[in-house]
């Protein structure tokens, strides 16, 4: 599969730092090819819907976040939207701007980030406070430790007070001019603030920025600035000391946290992110074949050609269920040992936004016309 095809499949935009220039992924390629028919199958899962809930339509590369039993979610148009497990809304706050990342949150402050480059952070549906960042940002803060982490389009990470707006620290680091306009790696781990720069995951100190190490996830296999490109792209899976990450078209990787070093790498074309059982490593690739990694040595268990070209979320593995979203608006249900369709439904013909998440008894499925289902797998 060549450069422009995999790009085409992403349906991704790349951002210019240099030149504050977008790119559509999509233009001047071929027409995407056609989705692969759902194939008939014996159903071994009752599925049914707990709740559903209306909000405004939600469009990468914002992202949802589970925390103390509430999920929360931002729009497209900046409506923050706590929900309860039962489906009831907690509280909502209307910011009136229009976002660029996902929302961020640890139960008790919510941080999102808009498109006139304002952090804002809320606690119960109320503004604390919010302060202006010098570029762009496409990925989630992480709120943690009292503390309200960033990274930005120009590859700086910024070190927030939580509960009073002041910068704490900051560190930059170079790379090529072009990253993806979709969410990076930043995430935690024990007391390490991990971070996706370029194609290397970083693990940072919390309080003051310095590296303590670093792993390449991908490598550079081209010439131009788009081939070059290996960005991380968010939705990791961590099991014990284990974090494995994506490098945008280029591999999977699987990293000892506590060492800093790299446990196995695999080439991989997909955009989207990973999730894993304590035995099996899961991820969909940007054509739609959907794979399966042995955790501990990264071979191949197994792989499945039918959802290929539906265009997958990143999947999600939680209380013994895989589940997988595509742009039809289905939810699947696949066995974990073999990847064959335990179970499916239409949430909502307008195609699912971002990957399923696991919120009480339910999995919650977000579309991109804002409509929120959850459903019950027994």
């Amino acid at each position: 599969m060549n450069l422009s095809n995999r790009l085409s499949r992403a349906l991704l935009a790349l951002f210019s730092v240099s030149a504050v220039l977008f790119m559509t992924a999509c233009s001047s390629t071929p027409d995407k090819p056609t989705p692969t028919a759902l194939a008939d199958f014996k159903s071994q899962l009752n599925v049914t819907q707990a709740w559903s809930l209306q909000l405004s339509p939600v469009a990468s590369p914002l992202s949802h976040h589970v925390a103390n039993g509430q999920l929360a979610v931002v729009s497209s148009n900046g409506l923050i939207s706590a929900v309860q497990e039962s489906g009831a809304l907690a509280w909502q706050l209307a910011l009136n701007s229009p976002v660029s990342a996902g929302i961020g949150s640890d139960g008790q402050r919510y941080a999102v980030i808009t498109q006139a480059n304002d952090l804002v952070t809320v606690s119960q549906g109320k503004e604390i406070w919010r302060v202006k960042l010098p570029s762009l940002s496409f990925t989630a803060p992480l709120v943690a430790g009292g503390r309200v982490f960033v990274l930005t389009a120009d590859r700086t990470v910024f070190a927030f007070d939580g509960a009073s707006g002041q910068k704490l620290w900051t560190q930059q680091r170079s790379g090529d001019p072009l990253v993806l306009k979709q969410s990076g790696i930043l995430t935690s781990f024990q007391d390490n603030l991990m971070v996706g720069l370029a194609g290397r995951l970083v693990a940072m100190s919390p309080s003051n920025g310095v590296s303590k190490w670093e792993v390449a996830i991908g490598s550079s296999r081209g010439t131009n600035e788009v081939e070059r490109l290996v960005d991380l792209v968010a939705g990791v899976s961590r099991i014990n000391n284990v974090i494995c990450a994506r490098a945008f078209q280029t591999a999977v990787t699987c990293v000892d946290a506590l060492k800093g070093v790299n446990v196995w790498t695999r080439a991989a074309q997909g955009h989207v992110g990973l999730s894993s059982s304590d035995s099996t490593l899961f991820g969909s690739e940007s054509d739609g074949k959907f794979m399966a990694w042995q955790r501990t040595s990264g071979q191949v268990a197994w792989q499945t050609d039918a959802l290929r070209f539906r265009g997958l979320t990143a999947p999600s593995w939680a209380d013994g269920q895989l589940v997988v979203g595509d742009e039809m608006g289905w939810l699947h249900w696949l066995d974990a040992s073999n990847g064959q369709t335990l179970a499916r439904v239409q949430a909502d013909p307008s195609g699912i936004a971002m990957a399923p998440v696991r919120l009480g008894k339910t999995w919650v499925t977000v579309s991109k016309n804002g409509l929120l289902k959850a459903y019950r797998a027994e």
